[in-house]
């Protein structure tokens, strides 16, 4: 700040006089000597920053942040094909009202004193995720899929001793990533080295025989998605759980839980500890963060010792007849034990996930199995009506939501232009899968009418010419 003397009227503690108080307390001359020590001087910037003045009048700053949103097209503007992790679903009124309500949303985290009916709903989460995943115990989320999966296969090899785990080429390339982090600092039980398995290019479904070939008796875990990242049906979850086990490593599957009213739950092609992104289910996609990423196991103390996410559970109070909610084995965590935790996981995604329980409890499982037929009806006759134009193959024929489409024609142009007709055209996946040729991952949901599949099969009619 250029004038030493300015109060931010956003910032607390920025009066002057409190700002010397503080730092006369600690014995800091200013507040850049707090992090003269830890910072190397090779990540200090030289120069003063190119900001804005503040702009102190509320009024303002309102009209300056609008006209900053403004320039955004969202999926209310334009009609979205878009999905590769972060999926447009229908949110009910509902899910919002509660998800804002001030016991939820201002105490999502915290100790029992800011407990608002908080662990309750945290339970019901638990219960009704594991039930939809056919499990029998969750903790409250954490941050994403990646994070689940990551810490899923941390899991895994404290289970076995083992530092290996075998993962399909057929996923995110952002989700690999974010595990390769998650298996280069694996705190206590050393680096996990990652082996990847190909997929078979007729079906989009891992290679059984490559994953039998590169298993061995220090394999932690198998890591499969079903769908996977391609939208494929990995309908041999029970060979590959059954390789796995062959081997005496564990069988770790990430689920799109939108999918299980219409797909078999992990648990019934043995699955030991599942995973997955719950924002499908009542949470808007918020730019990438409505994320809510759970993992769910079956009701085994070995299992139950290693989560890292805190566990919410239910008992009753014989006093006086009721029933109780709070955290079990909370000693294993990292908010209790800090570095001599089974592992570390920092701020949850609570909020979410009571969104999220909101959401499973309003739709059942009959509400569930609608909403999986829809999209499996809707996204495969989008698929039947697109490879009907000159030049498009989709390549992959059972899927769930998203499919490949292969064009004879660069995917960055043909996005380009379908921004023309206010079209969000499939993620590019040229780049991630260059044996695919010029594809586009494109999704469909329940969100999705006739006339906009109709407006898109038209505008690439229009493109592709």
């Amino acid at each position: 700040m250029k004038d030493k003397d300015f109060t931010h009227p956003y910032i607390p503690n920025s009066v002057p006089e409190i700002k010397a108080e503080m730092l006369r307390m600690i014995g800091a001359p200013d507040a850049d000597a707090l992090y003269r020590e830890m910072i190397p001087e090779r990540l200090l910037l030289k120069k003063p920053m190119d900001l804005p003045e503040a702009i102190t009048s509320e009024l303002d700053l309102r009209r300056h942040v609008e006209e900053i949103l403004a320039k955004n097209k969202t999926t209310d503007d334009y009609i979205s094909f878009l999905g590769a992790g972060c999926w447009n679903h229908y949110v009910p009124k509902v899910c919002e009202v509660i998800a804002n309500r001030s016991e939820f949303l201002t105490a999502y985290a915290g100790g029992p004193h800011s407990d608002l009916g908080r662990y309750q709903a945290n339970f019901e989460f638990q219960s009704l995720i594991c039930e939809l995943l056919g499990m029998e115990v969750s903790g409250i989320p954490t941050y994403d899929w990646g994070a689940a999966a990551g810490n899923s296969i941390r899991m895994a090899s404290r289970l076995t001793g083992r530092n290996e785990v075998i993962m399909p080429r057929n996923m995110s390339p952002a989700r690999l990533s974010i595990l390769r982090n998650f298996c280069d600092s694996a705190s206590g039980i050393g680096r996990i080295e990652i082996k990847l398995v190909d997929y078979d290019r007729e079906t989009g479904m891992v290679n059984l025989g490559e994953l039998e070939s590169k298993i061995t008796e220090q394999t932690a875990a198998v890591y499969f998605e079903n769908p996977n990242y391609l939208g494929v049906i990995e309908v041999d979850g029970k060979p590959i759980s059954e390789i796995a086990h062959d081997h005496g490593a564990e069988s770790v599957c990430g689920v799109d839980p939108i999918s299980l009213g219409v797909l078999a739950p992990p648990s019934d092609y043995g699955v030991d500890i599942a995973c997955g992104e719950a924002q499908p289910l009542g949470i808007h996609m918020y730019a990438g963060g409505g994320s809510c990423g759970f993992i769910a196991s079956r009701d085994d103390e070995r299992y139950v010792a290693e989560y890292p996410l805190r566990l919410v559970c239910v008992t009753e109070n014989k006093e006086d007849d009721e029933y109780a909610f709070g955290l079990t084995r909370h000693d294993r965590t990292s908010y209790m034990a800090r570095e001599n935790a089974k592992d570390w996981v920092g701020t949850t995604t609570a909020l979410w996930g009571i969104t999220a329980g909101v959401y499973m409890s309003l739709m059942g499982p009959e509400g569930m199995r609608e909403v999986g037929e829809t999209i499996l009806q809707k996204s495969h006759y989008t698929a039947e009506v697109i490879e009907e134009i000159p030049g498009v193959e989709v390549p992959f024929g059972s899927f769930f939501k998203e499919f490949p489409v292969k064009f004879n024609k660069p995917v960055k142009e043909i996005n380009e232009d379908l921004l023309g007709y206010k079209i969000f055209g499939g993620k590019d996946l040229t780049a991630e899968y260059p044996e695919l040729d010029e594809s586009a991952l494109y999704c469909v949901t329940e969100m999705h009418n006739l006339t906009q599949i109709e407006t898109l099969v038209d505008a690439l009619k229009e493109v592709l010419a």
